[in-house]
């Protein structure tokens, strides 16, 4: 090419490095500038002088063309990105953020992209509709197959009582309300059936709600000082000297309502069980009681400010349903999505000779010992009995939306075609538009 060796003098503070460029003969050499040696500064931070030295063509700097000043430049500076050490002085120099030329990184990769024609879009929207609404009707079938007794019992009032026990609980927190409700069931109950509550306009899925609990101490690691996620239903006292166990919003607000249920044609009371209501998971993993004696190991905790019981006194039947493996309080830890739901309470104990086919249609007595207060919040309470199938509880909204997802796909299926055979041009029209282009000058 043009001049056979150059001499780039840089500014490169601090220290000085010098660059061979070991060619026939060529040589670069890279040096510092007069400069304030204290500043830390790493990397190339100027250029100053350019000098061309007499080469090949023997010509002075002056009469090298503006083209050729450019080329030396760009190759000197590759010389020196290429022999400059990846430190100086100890200071690490900044690392590239270009990404390697790889096939995934350049997105190089092959894909597949699907090509949309009538072909392919029709029978799709048909075989969802055809799949679909057979889907929904079963599933609307197998709800609908599921006896279900609801009853709202939030503004009960007691025995011979002109007020309702949400008003004496409001106005008056602590105090015990009997509520007896009569009711009857039209239908035979068959099969297993279970007891719930249900609660409206209850936000467990509040961001602070959800948080508002100390999962190690619910494993009984139990320390005096309980995870801060639990504030302010962390400490019994205003000193924050006294932990409670279980902290936390959630635990504070466990539901406590008891029920009693008895039936009127046996005259008899319906035996309910508290255990195998909550998930394996749960029981098994999330949830331990410390070793030893749970009230001896709980010694220097106090209960929730809300509630009556203590830990271990929360099944008077069951003593190894106690503690933080209490099914009641591992049930309501797991917290709703939507601000609308029941949880699972009591099971019918079926191995009862006078229950073991279900419940009876016939008249029963339902007793509640009424303490769990809903009204401040505009919130009910629902007692319910229900039945099960192979997909859960009664749920028809499923059935419902593959019905609906399935008749709006064959709809639009049908739409499509037709619009397809109407408005789409044949090949003969193509090839004849083809024909006629291509005939042009």
């Amino acid at each position: 090419m043009f001049a056979s060796c150059w001499e780039l003098a840089v500014n490169f503070v601090p220290g000085s490095i010098r660059i061979h460029h070991n060619t026939s003969a060529s040589y670069a050499a890279v040096k510092e500038t007069e400069g304030d040696r204290g500043k830390k500064k790493t990397g190339l931070s100027s250029i100053n002088n350019i000098r061309f030295c007499r080469g090949y063509y023997h010509q002075p700097a002056a009469d090298i063309s503006a083209q050729q000043s450019s080329n030396c430049v760009c190759k000197m500076a590759a010389i020196i990105s290429q022999a400059m050490p990846e430190t100086v002085d100890g200071a690490e120099m900044p690392k590239s953020k270009r990404p390697s030329d790889s096939a995934f990184k350049q997105q190089r990769l092959p894909a597949w992209q699907p090509v949309l024609t009538a072909g392919t879009v029709l029978p799709a929207f048909f075989l969802i509709g055809v799949l679909f609404i057979p889907i929904g009707a079963l599933l609307l079938i197998s709800s609908n197959s599921i006896n279900e007794f609801v009853y709202d019992y939030t503004h009960c009032k007691p025995y011979g009582g002109n007020q309702s026990c949400a008003e004496m609980i409001s106005t008056n927190p602590g105090v015990k309300c009997m509520c007896i409700i009569h009711f009857e069931l039209e239908k035979d109950f068959h099969d297993k059936v279970y007891l719930y509550y249900g609660l409206t306009n209850y936000y467990q899925n509040h961001r602070r709600y959800v948080k508002s609990r100390d999962d190690d101490q619910l494993l009984g690691r139990l320390s005096p000082i309980p995870s801060s996620d639990c504030a302010p239903f962390a400490y019994a006292d205003d000193e924050e000297r006294i932990p409670i166990a279980p902290c936390g919003a959630i635990a504070n607000s466990l539901f406590s309502d008891r029920f009693e249920l008895r039936s009127d044609t046996l005259d008899r009371d319906v035996p309910l069980l508290q255990t195998e209501i909550a998930w394996p998971s749960d029981r098994q993993i999330k949830f331990r009681n410390p070793d030893g004696n749970l009230a001896e190991a709980l010694r220097g905790f106090q209960r929730p400010k809300a509630w009556t019981r203590n830990l271990w006194e929360l099944d008077t039947v069951n003593k190894d349903n106690n503690g933080f493996q209490n099914e009641d309080l591992i049930v309501w830890m797991r917290t709703a999505a939507l601000p609308t739901f029941r949880k699972l309470h009591r099971r019918i104990d079926h191995s009862q000779e006078e229950f073991k086919d279900g419940l009876m249609k016939g008249n029963y007595t339902l007793t509640v010992e009424y303490t769990y207060s809903v009204i401040e919040f505009e919130g009910t309470k629902k007692f319910i009995l229900s039945t099960t199938s192979i997909l859960g509880g009664k749920n028809p909204f499923l059935g419902f939306a593959y019905i609906v997802v399935g008749s709006v796909c064959l709809l639009l299926g049908c739409v499509l075609l037709i619009i397809h055979l109407k408005c789409s041009k044949t090949n003969g029209g193509i090839s004849s538009v083809h024909q006629r282009s291509s005939s042009r000058p």
